[in-house]
């Protein structure tokens, strides 16, 4: 595996890319050569996040964590990944039951997967959209009390999503032209 390891706001020291190589180096069971993570620091305040983004075939594994310290950040981040690869690699052995298949995508590794839990969806809402404007759907969320709203953006017809970010700002999903 590969890495592109960036600071934002912060100079990336070599102990902190050895570090990084290291700890998410791990992980290299599970890809390929041509596999590239992008990993991302940052401080904020007085926490320190990192952010690591790994595309494979069908989708990303994304991970953030932020601590006060980045050491601690990355044992989080590569946890998390980890519990990740695992979950992804059962929903496929699950969907699919043909090693084959499951081998593009990541080499046999011990895994026991009772310890994963199982995704449960205990409620189901339904609501018309409502077409409006990005600052009506911020309004609207904060009124319901709920970190993110999905309405129709009355400018472009489109779906999309507004949500509370954890620095207290607001961020906007939009779909991708194809």
């Amino acid at each position: 595996m590969k890495f592109n390891i960036k600071g934002l706001g912060v100079d990336v020291s070599d102990t902190m890319r050895k570090r990084v190589e290291k700890k998410l180096g791990k992980l290299d069971k599970f890809f390929g050569d041509d596999v590239t993570a992008t990993v991302t620091l940052s401080p904020q305040k007085d926490m320190r996040t990192i952010e690591v983004t790994i595309p494979i075939k069908g989708g990303l594994l994304r991970a953030e964590q932020s601590t006060d310290d980045f050491y601690t950040s990355l044992d989080f981040v590569q946890a998390l990944l980890e519990r990740q690869i695992r979950r992804h690699k059962t929903k496929l052995e699950d969907r699919t039951q043909a090693a084959a298949s499951f081998a593009e995508l990541f080499d046999s590794g011990e895994y026991d997967p009772a310890e994963e839990e199982t995704i449960k969806i205990e409620k189901v809402k339904k609501f018309d959209f409502k077409p409006m404007d990005p600052e009506e759907a911020c309004l609207q969320m904060e009124l319901t009390g709920h970190n993110f709203f999905v309405f129709k953006d009355a400018s472009t017809n489109e779906t999309c999503v507004v949500y509370k970010r954890k620095n207290g700002t607001y961020g906007l999903i939009t779909p991708e032209d194809m």
